[in-house]
């Protein structure tokens, strides 16, 4: 079964500086979360996903644990070299299963989900607790992008309709870009990852619909037609570029953010949530 899209982390070096500009766009974002390997993050939620702004901002508690070495060692070194959207997570329902699914494939990273859990807190101030399992993978094509599949023990205490409210009028995830040289050669990977049973393709790439939002990949020319605007530098490989957004009253247009491109697009007819 496909797997839609969960999150993507936009990795930052001012955090504060890139929810300001979030909320200027007009979405709704949530207050600074702590992570024990250093990491801080604000999420800005739609229905079934969501967007983690992220920083690395206390390197001096990473450790050799798996987080601080697939989010917060990967999160300081991709820092180094540029801004932009770095990890590309899907939904998972199982992710023991997941990690099981990419090890037959060959992308899988270690021999099991990792999980992990923090408080949270309502609107109301009253805490609960929020738990996920990450089970990773990845291209060997792709260094500067992280993928994972994500289980939520506790969606109940994660999601809440009030933070996906955006007076910018967005209503729901349409897809993520990605750009590669050659985006045939990640074929293999993507349906792998996706659990997609078909590939559409198109003029210098393919596209993969999923449950929830699509998956985009092409080439740099054909994102620079297409968007109007360079895409980010593939000489170490493939790169996850952009997000589009969709809402029946969205004003359509983008904005580049601190290394990626935000695209907003007017619903036209049903489209999948």
């Amino acid at each position: 079964m496909a797997r839609g899209l969960d999150h993507v982390v936009h990795a930052v070096r001012d955090l504060d500086a890139t929810a300001e500009l979030y909320c200027r766009l007009g979405f709704t974002v949530g207050a600074r979360n702590r992570h024990p390997w250093g990491t801080h993050n604000q999420i800005v939620q739609l229905p079934g996903f969501f967007i983690e702004l992220l920083t690395l901002a206390e390197p001096d508690k990473l450790g050799a644990d798996g987080f601080s070495r697939l989010f917060g060692g990967y999160t300081r070194d991709f820092l180094k070299r540029d801004e932009g959207l770095s990890l590309l997570i899907l939904e998972s329902r199982d992710a023991g299963a997941d990690v099981a699914a990419f090890r037959a494939a060959d992308i899988a990273v270690g021999s099991e989900a990792m999980r992990f859990e923090r408080e949270g807190r309502r609107p109301d101030g009253s805490v609960v607790k929020v738990a996920f399992s990450l089970a990773f993978a990845a291209d060997r094509l792709a260094p500067d992008i992280h993928f994972a599949a994500c289980q939520q023990h506790y969606p109940e205490n994660f999601w809440n309709p009030a933070f996906q409210q955006h007076g910018n009028g967005v209503e729901r995830i349409a897809g993520a870009v990605l750009v590669a040289d050659a985006p045939a050669r990640h074929r293999d990977f993507l349906q792998a990852f996706t659990g997609a049973d078909s590939i559409c393709d198109a003029d210098d790439g393919f596209t993969i619909d999923l449950p929830r939002g699509v998956i985009d990949i092409m080439t740099p020319a054909a994102f620079a037609r297409r968007f109007g605007v360079p895409a980010p530098d593939t000489a170490r490989g493939a790169r996850l570029a952009a997000l589009r957004f969709s809402g029946a009253a969205l004003a359509e247009g983008q904005q580049t953010a601190m290394g990626a491109l935000l695209v907003f697009e007017r619903a036209r007819g049903n489209a999948p949530g």
